[in-house]
């Protein structure tokens, strides 16, 4: 099957979130601009979580560009991404409301963590449809980068726990691997 109707449906999803984000910031109480100083912290995290989405739009974007074909099990795996993309705000909101809190930090984790190994089946789903030796196969490789994305995610989740600012530290650490586009698939797609 192609992929235009996953392309779609997936942009459209990804513009909801995005907007569910945008909808949870309120408007300060007062005209100067110390009546922003409380509202730095969520509007922090909702920059990371706006990052962290895009960079996942992005990346999917480039994912679906070097892809033929779609199989089944890629939409399933799609909307598998999708699901734990869906809980960002609500981990964002979270996390505002507690002020960076052990718990709602790790849960933040737990979101991008299973965004990530969402992404990483999505990915290995991709290639089976097109075999090894696609332009995909040959970008994705192993996805080092996937994998190693995912082990930062669970030691942030664990120290959460102990340090809650450093925890979100390594999930800004994590989003700046990810900044620039997948460069594995630019260099194999000449448009």
């Amino acid at each position: 099957m192609t992929k235009g109707r996953l392309e779609a449906f997936s942009d459209g999803v990804i513009a909801i979130i995005i907007t569910i984000m945008v909808l949870e910031l309120k408007v300060p109480h007062g005209g100067d601009f110390a009546a922003l100083r409380p509202l730095v912290p969520v509007l922090l995290s909702y920059v990371l979580s706006f990052v962290y989405v895009g960079i996942y739009w992005n990346n999917h974007h480039h994912l679906l560009h070097a892809t033929v074909r779609v199989s089944g099990a890629a939409l399933w795996a799609n909307l598998h991404l999708l699901f734990w993309l869906s809980l960002v705000p609500f981990a964002t909101a979270w996390m505002d409301e507690n002020h960076f809190a052990t718990a709602p930090v790790a849960a933040y984790g737990a979101v991008l963590l299973m965004a990530g190994v969402a992404y990483y089946f999505l990915a290995q789903c991709l290639v089976a449809v097109g075999g090894p030796d696609s332009t995909l196969g040959l970008a994705v490789g192993r996805d080092r980068k996937g994998l190693l994305s995912i082990a930062f995610y669970v030691g942030a989740i664990a120290l959460s726990f102990a340090d809650p600012r450093a925890a979100l530290g390594i999930y800004v650490l994590v989003a700046a691997l990810w900044f620039i586009p997948d460069r594995r698939i630019e260099a194999r797609i000449r448009d």
